[in-house]
């Protein structure tokens, strides 16, 4: 039930069929023969790695090549995802127009004091003021963040105001995921429309958390069917029982699209919609497709709404060349260490990240990091396609676009895979930090703030970008990816067996 892969002529749901066919159809009209490359690569699961970095490049070819990948993207996804029903498929689109059955809501206030310095929990101790600033300014002369990171933290600390967020509405799509900034925002006084599923522990803890903030949070309860719910007459909620409360909250993003679009428009101010939402494998990217086709249903009905998303670093970016330059640097003076290493390159091991530039149409020279990893596979890089691509043809329509990109993070889908933790616990040896998801999601809520509050930001449509991916560059964290000296997939394994190594001692 609910938003799912199409099935193909042997009644199955290929997501690897899919996806190569919607990565295809993205490059189509740019790039027939890179179009015609994709579909006949045998074994996506393993060979969609160059595809992805080909089509970046297309990408930053001129402004307007940006937004037709993005278009042609969605558009084809639009067209291939359906809404599983007993009995047979429907579109997508249809089923965001049944008619919905109505979804409740009851808010749960805060009792605290609204927090009015920003803080961010990092190693133990939460810094602020003059520490804060001294960190952030550390990150950047690490090669850990961009420079317009550390300017955007900076300028959110000199107007302490910005972080008041009392009568500011935003929806959190997945409000109880790890990289929710579902804490922090309730801290500075927001109104959050949390959405996420039906489980007690879940609402119990986000509720949990309202109580002990100024903010508030507009819960969901689905309509049912079982009868034990007296406490919702009328339409009206009637407990103040939060354990009560937590058991009935929830919804299904996948099974409850137009519902979900429904309660989503009784929202009177205008209001942000943010996606945090995860999952492994497939459901990651039916997620993705629910939340855009959502998107879509209300910005047909309103204008007022401000887009918000977390970019993954272990991605595919077109990055400036104080990137390529820095990373160069970095080659150049391994001194003995590269001598030794040499030898091992023949196996594929400690490339350098930036063995070439690109020159655009428009004559910018550019580098392309690849910092892709092969075991999150591709459902994982076209979930996060979707939301790259909504986030730059949404911003060309005029839609604000708050994007930023989060840091590599210990997140709990990371260190149940042992190789990753593994990878991730030996990172630094390679001038790569991985942040913890605490950390993260502060700094991340930070930058959202920024973008709603100050009118130059890039999130404002209204602010000139020399080419509209330079939204994934702004303000990037990228945990020193961008800036290693080593391509990241030559040192990953080697990073996995120092962190073994590391995680013993």
């Amino acid at each position: 039930m609910g938003v799912s892969f199409p099935q193909g002529g042997d009644h199955k749901r290929s997501t690897t069929a899919t996806g190569r066919a919607i990565f295809a159809d993205s490059v189509r009209s740019i790039d027939p023969a890179l179009s015609a490359r994709i579909e006949h690569t045998k074994d996506w699961r393993k060979g969609y790695i160059e595809p992805l970095r080909e089509i970046v490049i297309a990408a930053s070819q001129t402004p307007e090549s940006a937004i037709e990948i993005s278009q042609a993207g969605l558009e084809s996804a639009h067209r291939r995802f359906v809404f599983a029903q007993p009995g047979q498929d429907i579109a997508l689109e249809a089923a965001l127009n049944q008619a919905p059955r109505p979804i409740e809501s009851l808010t749960v206030s805060g009792r605290a004091s609204r927090e009015e310095d920003l803080s961010i929990p990092y190693r133990g101790r939460r810094i602020f003021g003059s520490d804060l600033r001294k960190q952030v300014d550390q990150w950047v002369a690490d090669g850990i963040a961009e420079p317009s990171f550390g300017a955007a933290l900076h300028l959110l600390m000199d107007n302490p105001d910005w972080l008041d967020l009392s009568g500011t509405d935003i929806a959190v799509l997945g409000a109880g995921a790890e990289m929710a900034p579902t804490r922090s925002l309730l801290r500075w006084g927001a109104r959050i429309h949390a959405l996420d599923l039906p489980r007690p522990d879940i609402w119990q803890r986000l509720i949990d958390i309202a109580r002990n903030t100024s903010g508030s949070i507009r819960v969901p309860i689905s309509p049912s069917d079982r009868g034990d719910m007296p406490f919702v007459t009328g339409g009206i909620v009637h407990t103040e029982d939060d354990a009560v409360v937590a058991s009935a909250a929830g919804v299904d993003l996948l099974e409850q699209p137009g519902e979900i679009a429904q309660w989503l428009n009784e929202i009177t101010n205008p209001f942000v919609l943010g996606n945090y939402t995860y999952a492994d494998g497939a459901t990651h990217a039916t997620l993705s497709m629910s939340a855009d086709a959502i998107f879509r249903k209300l910005n047909a009905q309103r204008n007022d709404i401000t887009l918000a998303f977390l970019a993954t670093p272990t991605d595919v970016f077109m990055v400036p060349m104080a990137c390529v330059n820095e990373s160069r640097n970095r080659w150049e003076s391994r001194g003995f260490t590269g001598i030794m290493q040499t030898p091992l390159r023949a196996f594929g091991q400690f490339e350098p990240n930036y063995p070439r530039t690109y020159r655009t149409k428009i004559g910018a020279e550019v580098g392309l990091n690849d910092s892709l990893v092969p075991q999150q596979g591709p459902n994982y890089l076209l979930a996060k396609r979707i939301q790259r691509w909504r986030a730059l043809a949404a911003r060309a329509d005029g839609v604000p676009v708050s994007l930023n990109l989060a840091p590599a993070t210990r997140t709990q889908s990371v260190v149940k895979n042992r190789a990753l933790a593994a990878a991730y616990a030996g990172a630094g040896r390679f001038g790569i930090e991985v942040f913890e998801p605490a950390t993260s999601t502060a700094l991340m809520a930070a930058l959202l703030v920024h973008d709603l509050r100050n009118p130059a930001s890039v999130a404002n449509p209204s602010t000139s970008l020399s080419n509209p991916m330079d939204l994934f560059v702004v303000g990037a964290n990228h945990g020193g990816l961008w800036r290693s000296a080593y391509a990241p997939r030559s040192v990953l394994g080697v990073a996995a067996v120092l962190g073994m190594f590391e995680s013993r001692a």
